[in-house]
């Protein structure tokens, strides 16, 4: 479900979690269980810079990955 910022200038969609069966060299497999999330940022250019944008989600990306970082 998306989530407008009230001054309309970005939106964040988070997508369901999903479980894949990825290739992974590091497995006598060959392969390994991921679980994924879909996030989209869509921001308004005259208010939110896109590089600015692309930095907020590489850092929601890292908490996602890392939960326990928040709180350091």
């Amino acid at each position: 479900m998306p989530y407008r910022i009230k001054i309309n200038s970005a939106i964040l969609a988070v997508g369901g979690v999903e479980t894949k069966i990825v290739p992974a060299a590091d497995s006598p497999k060959g392969f390994r269980q991921s679980t994924n999330v879909n996030v989209t940022l869509a921001c308004d250019h005259r208010v939110i810079d896109g590089a600015i944008g692309a930095q907020w989600l590489q850092e929601f990306k890292q908490f996602l990955e890392n939960p326990g970082s928040m709180i350091l």
